[in-house]
């Protein structure tokens, strides 16, 4: 059995004049669940339809459990799940038929067919609506759909756009305990515009913009870049006054007031909780919310792709 990776090569695609996704090299391993982030055109989903066989790179390549997605698409895709945007389905089939048909497509023998339908539906809580006709389910049971037959070859790569759109909370968190359950030896891909997905699922994230690789870090490394890495926000009565006498800590950086909350932003390094409760002790402040900061993803996400501080 072949190793489980991604490898992509100068992978590029044009439209015409315009370069939609530049020159990508990445490499992901097994146990990696990645955030594929970026603003709308950047190149997202370009890239996961090269990935995944649906659009042909112009020039580069991707090599998936090392076969070339151009000259051995077919090997490569028989390796991977694949949930798009928007997810297609026939309509007038019911749950249990269409899955049962992506079984078959998939490769299944006729004795199997009817387990792997049944398991996908299994995972994804999808039995009691299995004799339901796709086309009158809702838009997060069709996402669950779309999911199952993504999952149903359990395949080493997952690819997937925008898993959780349309899902209600109890909806997200049993994927997302899914997700988690897959990932160990597998690789999966998740393209979304959704940060907290990033916090909830991912060990490492990319952020792609005009085509390109900006970042390439761990979650935690993209907080450790935001302005709010290791700051303290609170709100308290009286905050022009707090903000006086906080802007004096000899390990504060400077301090803001901004929608009624107050930030004291640190000097490099430097640790300020501690200093800041010794203040609300001495003052006798009546503080309403007190809070650690570990760094802000959206601000991160504005900064990186705007160039903002580049």
């Amino acid at each position: 059995m072949s190793e489980v990776r991604i490898e992509a090569r100068a992978l590029t695609r044009r439209y015409g004049k315009l370069v939609a996704v530049r020159d990508l090299d990445f490499r992901i391993e097994a146990g990696e669940v990645l955030g594929f982030l970026g603003p709308n055109g950047a190149g997202k989903s370009t890239t996961m339809k090269m990935l995944t066989g649906f659009l042909a790179p112009t020039s580069g390549t991707a090599l998936i459990n090392g076969h070339d997605i151009v000259t051995d698409s077919l090997a490569a895709r028989r390796c991977m799940g694949y949930l798009p945007e928007g997810a297609p389905a026939y309509g007038e089939m019911t749950v249990r038929q269409f899955l049962q048909f992506i079984a078959r497509a998939r490769g299944f023998s006729s004795g199997e067919v009817v387990k792997a339908a049944g398991s996908a539906m299994e995972r994804l809580n999808l039995e009691h609506v299995s004799g339901q006709t796709i086309e009158t389910l809702s838009k997060g049971f069709k996402r669950r759909v779309g999911l199952a037959q993504a999952i149903l070859h359990d395949p080493a790569v997952l690819i997937l756009d925008e898993p959780t759109d349309g899902l209600d909370p109890n909806q997200k968190h049993e994927v997302r305990g899914l997700i988690r359950e897959m990932s160990a030896d597998k690789i999966i891909v998740i393209s979304t515009h959704v940060l907290e997905e990033v916090h909830a699922l991912c060990n490492r994230a990319m952020i792609i913009a005009d085509g390109r690789l900006l970042v390439d870090d761990s979650p935690r490394g993209l907080l450790r870049r935001s302005k709010y890495h290791n700051a303290v926000t609170l709100v308290v009565d009286q905050p022009e006054r707090a903000a006086s006498v906080l802007s004096e800590l000899p390990q504060a950086r400077k301090v803001e007031i901004r929608d009624g909350e107050l930030t004291v932003f640190p000097l490099a390094g430097a640790a300020l909780f501690e200093e800041i409760s010794d203040c609300i002790r001495q003052h006798r402040w009546e503080v309403h919310e007190l809070r650690f900061e570990a760094g802000r993803l959206d601000e991160v996400f504005r900064q990186v792709t705007s160039g903002e501080g580049q």
